[in-house]
């Protein structure tokens, strides 16, 4: 299986934020999309880096609320890893394990972003595959 067969069931939809935006229209952001993690991007299809809810609870705990007024690309984790569409689900799930990450955004060939995966996309999508043999299964043996 591969991140293309994700991102064919879920869709491509990568919500965005520019670097100059602050924390604060970031966390409204993340709410009102109930997501978990923002690809920092001035155009949309580059890659400048990726903010999720954890950096902006580190950066609470450590500046105070005077963070919010900040730059999103103050606490945004500028090395960012990325996927293809063509990687396998093993090797992603894999990547985002040892990695600590729960977020991984997409690039065509060419870099540009794509769409983004999250750890929670994996696992639904492994698990509704093993859903799928063992009910296979289960109806072979009762046929």
């Amino acid at each position: 299986m591969k991140i293309e067969d994700i991102i064919r069931k879920k869709g491509a939809d990568v919500v965005t934020i520019a670097p100059s935006a602050t924390v604060a229209e970031l966390v409204d952001l993340l709410g009102s999309n109930n997501i978990g993690a923002v690809v920092v991007s001035g155009d949309g299809t580059t890659i400048s880096g990726i903010v999720s809810e954890r950096d902006v609870v580190r950066h609470l705990a450590s500046d105070g609320t005077d963070v919010l007024a900040q730059p999103v690309s103050a606490i945004m984790t500028a090395s960012v890893k990325t996927c293809t569409p063509e990687d396998s689900l093993e090797a992603i799930g894999h990547t985002m394990t040892y990695s600590r990450i729960r977020h991984l955004p997409v690039v065509d060939a060419d870099g540009a972003l794509t769409a983004i995966v999250s750890i929670g996309d994996v696992v639904k999508y492994r698990i509704d595959q093993l859903t799928d043999e063992r009910n296979h299964l289960l109806e072979y043996l009762h046929a």
